[in-house]
């Protein structure tokens, strides 16, 4: 049953923008039709139209659609955050001068208060810290990507034993390695992670492509392909760590954070590994949990056991 309105507000009313509140609740607007998580960079709706709702699930039988902006339905509330100030850094990046507190709280559509905080946990840096780094590098080298101008993107797909892979290429090298069961899905979120880009469907990725599905099929193959790594400064550094575990291998979320020299990031390693947009090129897959169970994988848990099961097998280990 739809939950009915009151005559004041829901507490949970006032933390619609506050993405410190993910995972609590999901709410929906009546007049639009459509289900968001709270921190979503929707417009705040009227409280009379707002109902509030444990899960994705109980709101979809309520009858709501999920939102294009903050998809309620997909997405774990670390990943989301991940991607959120990912593109906050793509913004300090491409600025012209160094944003402002406020103005970077506006561009994440958070608090300054959770801003500081969030930024933290995912960087290792303030949002402060991180702009002026930003612009001190843009004063003394060229950055090719610097402003937002427009970018072509070429994109193919095919079928593998694990489903629908899609590889994505700019000029300088491969951008993302997606796997899933829905062609549109997979588009879509490669146009999530380069929102200014051009996304083309292109014949001239086949090279690429069945040198991934070959990896997938036989991992004693080595997967030896250009990359286009983007990424926070912490982001690159923890799939730096991963491109470092061999084949066969696992590591724990821990086990990274103390090889980073931050032993108390094991929740950052873990957003880091979600928000990866090059599965296999950068094997988040052979990261666990500290007891050595299988943790989310974005692609599907059951994906990254045969994964592991594959490479085990390949290297001559027990899986």
């Amino acid at each position: 049953m739809t939950p009915q309105p009151t005559d004041s507000p829901d507490p949970r009313w006032h933390l619609l923008n506050d993405a410190s509140a993910e995972g609590q609740f999901f709410y929906a607007v009546i007049t639009t039709g459509i289900y968001c998580r709270p921190g979503c960079p929707s417009r705040r709706p009227n409280p009379d139209n707002v109902r509030f709702f444990p899960s994705p699930d109980a709101a979809q039988a309520a009858g709501f659609r999920p939102c294009k902006r903050c998809h309620p339905q997909r997405d774990t509330p670390d990943s989301l955050i991940q991607e959120r100030i990912t593109a906050l850094c793509r913004f300090i990046e491409n600025a012209d001068g160094e944003p402002s507190l406020q103005e970077m709280a506006n561009y994440a559509g958070l608090s300054r208060y959770h801003l500081h905080r969030l930024f933290r946990q995912v960087t290792g840096l303030t949002p402060k810290a991180y702009a002026k780094a930003s612009q001190q590098g843009a004063n003394q080298h060229h950055n090719p990507y610097r402003g937002k101008l427009p970018m072509n993107i070429e994109f193919a797909l095919d079928h593998s034993s694990l489903g629908l892979v899609l590889v994505a290429r700019t000029e300088k090298g491969v951008c993302a390695i997606l796997l899933g069961d829905q062609e549109d899905t997979l588009v879509e979120d490669v146009q999530r992670r380069f929102p200014h880009a051009s996304l083309h469907a292109s014949r001239q990725l086949a090279k690429e492509l069945a040198a991934i599905i070959a990896y997938i099929e036989q991992p004693s193959r080595t997967l030896d392909l250009p990359l286009d790594i983007r990424g926070t400064l912490f982001q690159q550094k923890v799939w730096q760590a991963l491109r470092e575990i061999p084949a066969g291998e696992t590591r724990s979320y821990k086990a990274i954070a103390g090889h980073l020299g931050s032993p108390d990031a094991v929740r950052a390693v873990a957003g880091a590994c979600a928000a990866n947009p090059l599965g296999l090129a950068i094997p988040c897959h052979r990261v666990v949990r500290s007891d050595g169970g299988l943790s989310g994988y974005r692609w599907g848990v059951e994906r990254k056991r045969e994964l592991l099961k594959r490479e085990a097998k390949a290297a001559g280990k027990n899986p």
